[in-house]
C-alpha cells in the first residue's frame, strides 16, 4: 500500500516591504506550493496512469545499427502519469524505446518497462535556460518497479535475443508478449487498509480457504471506496510462536473444524496480540461440537465472554458498517452464527467458502455478494478496532474480569440459538 506524505511542517515566506528576493528565496518560495500540491495529491489519490501512456510494438527506426534491427521496438504513446509523491510525469510526444535484454541461463525471466520523473533541479546542464521543461526517464528493469516508478509494461522474455509480441489474449499474455495487467491507474485513495494473515495450523482445513480470503480482500476495491484489502496476504503459523510475527496485521483468519488448544505462552502471545486491537476470525462448521468447546474455552481464559451479534447494539458496526445487515445470511441451508469475544470473532457457518469460486461453479451471484459484503463489515470492525486502539497510543485498558458461565450451558445456549 501507497504510504501518506511526510508529517514535517512547511515553510512559507514571509512578505514584507523592502524585502529583498534573491534565487534562494524565489526557489523556497516556489518549493512550498509545489510541497503543497504533492501533499493533497498524496493524501487523497494513490499513484498511476492518468491517460495515454500506450506500449505498442513497432518495426525498427531506419537508420539503426544493424545489430538493433530486429522486432524488440516498442513505441510509448502521449499520456501522463503521477508517482508515489505527486510529481505529474507529462510524456507529450511518442517516444521510442528498444528492450535490450538478453536473458541469462534457461529460465525466462520477466522484464519491466517503467516511467519516473526527472527533476530538471538534479540535471547537469551546460546551458541555463530560463525555463527549464520538467522530463522523465523510461527504463527496463529486471527487478519489480521501485517506490517511484510507474510500470508502463512487463514482458515474461525468453533467454536469448527472441523478438517480441503482442498477446493474441490480453488476459493471458503468452511469453515474449506484451503485458499490461499490472499497469496501475491514478485514482482516489481509500481511507482505510486492512492487512489481512491466513493462520496456518497442522490440522487439515479446506483447501480453498486461502484463495477465498484472497477473493474477498479484493473484493473490497470494488464493493466500496473506503476500505481496501491488501492483497499480499501472509500465512502465519498458528498458534502464534512469536507475539511479534502478527502485530502488522489488523486480522487473522483461521477456518477448519478441530479443536484449538494452546499453552500458556500460545495463550499469552494471543493476548498480546489481542491487545494491540487486533482481531481473530475463527470460522467453525455448526457442527463441529468439540472445535466450538474449544473457542467457549478459549474465551473464558481470556476473560472475554462470547456475545451473540444477535443480542448486541443493533448498531454494531460489524452489524451496519458498511453494509446494513438486519439478519445474518442463511448459507449452503444452514443458518450462519456470529459470536464476539472482545478481540475475538467466531463465525458458525460455511461464510468464507461463499467469498469466493466453489469448484463446480454452483453459487449464486446473491450468495457470493452477500458473503462479500459480510466479510467486508468483518475487515471493517477489524480495520477500526485497531485504529481506535491505536489512538491510545499504545495504552492498554484492561478490561475487568467477567462473570463467565458455565461452559455446558454456554454451549448449549449458542446452539439453541442456531
Amino acid at each position: 500500500m501507497f504510504p501518506p506524505p511526510q508529517i514535517q511542517p512547511l515553510e512559507r515566506l514571509q512578505i514584507q516591504d523592502g524585502l529583498l528576493v534573491n534565487a534562494e528565496r524565489w526557489q523556497r518560495s516556489h518549493e512550498y506550493h509545489r510541497q503543497r500540491q504533492n501533499i493533497h495529491y498524496q493524501s487523497l489519490n494513490q499513484p498511476g496512469i492518468v491517460c495515454g501512456l500506450g506500449v505498442s510494438l513497432i518495426p525498427a527506426p531506419k537508420n539503426v545499427p544493424s545489430q538493433y534491427n530486429d522486432q524488440r521496438w516498442l513505441q510509448i504513446s502521449p499520456g501522463i502519469a503521477i508517482d508515489l509523491v505527486g510529481n505529474p510525469i507529462i510524456v507529450s510526444q511518442p517516444i521510442d524505446f528498444y528492450v535490450a535484454a538478453d536473458i541469462r541461463g534457461e529460465q525466462p525471466r520477466l522484464i519491466y518497462i517503467v516511467l519516473s520523473y526527472v527533476d530538471p533541479e538534479a540535471l547537469q546542464r551546460q546551458q541555463v535556460k530560463e525555463f527549464e521543461a520538467e522530463t522523465f526517464r523510461i527504463d527496463e528493469n529486471t527487478t519489480p518497479p521501485e517506490a517511484l516508478e510507474v510500470e508502463l509494461c512487463r514482458i515474461l522474455l525468453q533467454p536469448g535475443l527472441v523478438n517480441l509480441k503482442n498477446p493474441q489474449n490480453v488476459f493471458y499474455p503468452d511469453l515474449n508478449s506484451l503485458d499490461f495487467r499490472y499497469r496501475r491507474i491514478a485514482r482516489s485513495r481509500p481511507s482505510h487498509l486492512v492487512r489481512v494473515a491466513h493462520l496456518v495450523t497442522t490440522q487439515p482445513e479446506n483447501p480453498h480457504s486461502f484463495a477465498n480470503l484472497s477473493y474477498l480482500l479484493q473484493s473490497t476495491a470494488h464493493l466500496t471506496s473506503t476500505l481496501q484489502g491488501d492483497e499480499q496476504i501472509d500465512r502465519l503459523a498458528f498458534p502464534l510462536q512469536d507475539p511479534t510475527s502478527a502485530i502488522a496485521y489488523d486480522l487473522l483468519f483461521t477456518t477448519g473444524n478441530q479443536p484449538i488448544t494452546l499453552n500458556s505462552q500460545e495463550l499469552t502471545n494471543l493476548k498480546s496480540y489481542l491487545d494491540t486491537g487486533g482481531v481473530l476470525l475463527i470460522e467453525s462448521p455448526t457442527d463441529a461440537i468439540d472445535r466450538l468447546d474449544s473457542i467457549l474455552e478459549l474465551t473464558e481464559q481470556l476473560n472475554t465472554p462470547l456475545e451473540d451479534m444477535r443480542r448486541l447494539d443493533r448498531n454494531h458496526p460489524m452489524r451496519t458498517k458498511p453494509f446494513l445487515f438486519a439478519a445474518f445470511p442463511t448459507l449452503s441451508q444452514k443458518p450462519m452464527q456470529i459470536l464476539i469475544a472482545g478481540g475475538i470473532v467466531l463465525v458458525i457457518g460455511e461464510l468464507s467458502a461463499a467469498w469466493g469460486l466453489d469448484e463446480k461453479l454452483t453459487l449464486p451471484r446473491e450468495t457470493i455478494r452477500t458473503a462479500q459484503e459480510l466479510g467486508i463489515n468483518i475487515l471493517h470492525f477489524a480495520w477500526a478496532r485497531r485504529y481506535m486502539t491505536h489512538l491510545q497510543q499504545q495504552t492498554i485498558v484492561t478490561p475487568p474480569k467477567a462473570n463467565t458461565p458455565d461452559k455446558p450451558d454456554a454451549l448449549t445456549n449458542i446452539f439453541n440459538r442456531l
